[in-house]
């Protein structure tokens, strides 16, 4: 897969201001989108799960980006987490891979240009393949790096401002999205999912992951996808491993060992925004929310940590 670069001097403006406030700022990411979906009476049943949105309730979608930069969000994620070619392809749309990833990613520059936030950041989704809590069924990388190299290509000629690379649950899937990424020239976060004891959901070691991630150099590592009342040794575990800026957006419950959702007392935004005050003191200046959160958690993040424009 062939790499691409802007050449948009606004795109590129925006991408260098990115670089430098990671730096020196703690900004907000945004909250759950999928969740948040379902609680507004949207379909997101399997295969296409929040991709659907784009296709049946733009609007709605459009709405939630909106209400997560009202809230304070410094930066919002596309709904891109499950267009790959090979997720729709399940629902036999594989076709559209590439306009619904362009109709995501214009969605979420409208709620910016709505917001009148012109500070606020898009960051274009690439998830894993395949399911997210089950690791054993990562494809093989030929797979992996077709598909993740089509999707970085595609987010950044919509115009994204830096690709976050999400929710990722073993090293080799790792490792080929944030390097497919990183090829394109765009601003990298990657964001790896662990389990309560601190490990990769595969089994596999967070510092084996950050020794392979750390050479590509991507502009930041983050945690998502982990109960927020867990997540704080694993992130210290991070600070130890990379002076790069390190984050964490995280759930309000975790899944137990039955598989049933256990939820927290993180599903109140005051209880939240106490553990992002550890995230914070621990060295995390990224910081949004994961599954279960809302407007109302963002909005009580930006109450703990003020905007400095």
């Amino acid at each position: 897969m062939t790499s691409i670069t802007t050449n948009n001097s606004s795109h590129n403006i925006r991408r260098r201001s990115l670089e430098q406030k990671i730096k020196y700022e703690t900004l907000l990411l945004d909250g759950a989108t999928g969740t948040e979906l379902e609680r507004r009476g949207v379909d997101i049943s399997l295969p296409l799960w929040s991709a659907r949105a784009i296709l049946d309730a733009p609007e709605v979608l459009m709405q939630i980006h909106l209400d997560y930069l009202l809230a304070g969000a410094d930066i919002i994620t596309t709904n891109t987490f499950r267009t790959h070619r090979h997720n729709l392809a399940l629902s036999g749309i594989g076709g559209q891979a590439k306009s619904m990833t362009q109709q995501a990613v214009a969605i979420a520059q409208k709620a910016v240009r709505l917001s009148n936030n012109t500070s606020a950041f898009v960051a274009g989704s690439i998830a894993p393949l395949g399911d997210s809590y089950k690791p054993s069924n990562t494809l093989s990388e030929n797979i992996l790096e077709e598909e993740h190299g089509l999707m970085s290509n595609i987010l950044v000629s919509s115009g994204v401002d830096l690709i976050l690379v999400e929710t990722m649950n073993t090293i080799v899937e790792a490792e080929i999205a944030t390097r497919a990424a990183i090829s394109t020239g765009c601003p990298t976060f990657i964001s790896l999912v662990c389990d309560r004891d601190g490990s990769l959901l595969s089994g596999e070691s967070l510092s084996a992951a950050t020794t392979l991630l750390l050479p590509l150099e991507p502009h930041a590592i983050l945690l998502n996808c982990t109960s927020a009342t867990d997540v704080l040794s694993t992130l210290q575990k991070l600070r130890q491993y990379t002076c790069l800026p390190i984050g964490v957006y995280a759930n309000v419950g975790y899944l137990n060992e039955d598989k049933n959702w256990i939820q927290t007392k993180a599903v109140e935004p005051d209880y939240y925004a106490k553990c992002a005050l550890r995230w914070n003191e621990a060295g995390a200046t990224l910081i949004g929310g994961c599954c279960g959160t809302r407007p109302d958690h963002i909005a009580t993040l930006r109450n703990v940590f003020p905007c400095k424009n």
